[in-house]
C-alpha cells in the first residue's frame, strides 16, 4: 500500500513551500499523485522516491553516485544555483547519460549583469564563512590554551602555597 503526503508535509520534506509545489503543478512541472474531491493534493511516496530535490546542503557526491547507479529518474531544481553555482550544464549532461531528467521549476531569466553580481557576491560568501571558520577555530584553540594555562597555573599556585611540614 502505497503512502500520500498532503501537500504541507511534502513540502517540508523537500524543504520548500506549498506554494512553490502549486507553482510546479501549474506549470506542468510536479503534479501530484492525485487530487481529492475537496481539492487537497497529494504526493506519492514513490514520488518522494522519484523526486529528488536539491536542497544547498545536500552531498552532490552522493547526487552524482545515486544518478550513476540509476537510483534517481528526476532531479527537481526549483533555482538552477541550488544544484551548484558553476558547471551546471555539465552535471546535466552528466545526468543525461543514466536517463535522469534535471527538471528546473524557476526559470526566472536575469541579466548577464545580474548572473555576476550574483556568482560574485556566492564567491565572497563562501571564503567569508572559510574565514570566520578558521577565526572561529582560532578562539577556540586560544580558549582552551588559556583553560589549560589556567589549570596548571592553578596548580603551580596551590603547591607553592603548600604547608612545608
Amino acid at each position: 500500500m502505497s503512502k500520500y503526503y498532503s501537500i504541507n508535509k511534502f513540502s517540508k520534506i523537500l524543504g520548500v513551500s506549498a506554494q512553490t509545489l502549486r507553482n510546479g503543478n501549474k506549470k506542468g512541472k510536479l503534479h501530484p499523485h492525485h487530487t481529492s474531491s475537496n481539492g487537497y493534493r497529494y504526493y506519492s511516496h514513490e514520488q518522494l522516491n522519484q523526486v529528488m530535490n536539491v536542497k544547498p546542503n545536500l552531498d552532490r557526491k552522493e547526487l552524482m553516485k545515486r544518478i550513476s547507479q540509476n537510483k534517481v529518474d528526476k532531479v527537481v531544481v526549483f533555482y538552477k544555483d541550488r544544484l551548484l553555482r558553476f558547471g551546471f550544464e555539465l552535471v546535466e549532461y552528466i545526468a543525461s547519460l543514466y536517463d535522469c531528467n534535471i527538471e528546473i521549476i524557476d526559470h526566472t531569466e536575469k541579466t548577464e549583469q545580474q548572473e555576476l553580481v550574483e556568482d560574485l557576491v556566492q564567491i565572497i560568501t563562501v571564503f567569508s564563512c572559510k574565514l570566520q571558520g578558521k577565526r572561529a577555530n582560532k578562539a577556540r584553540k586560544l580558549v582552551k590554551e588559556l583553560i589549560d594555562d589556567g589549570g596548571e597555573e592553578d596548580d603551580k599556585n596551590n603547591s607553592s602555597h603548600a604547608d612545608p611540614k
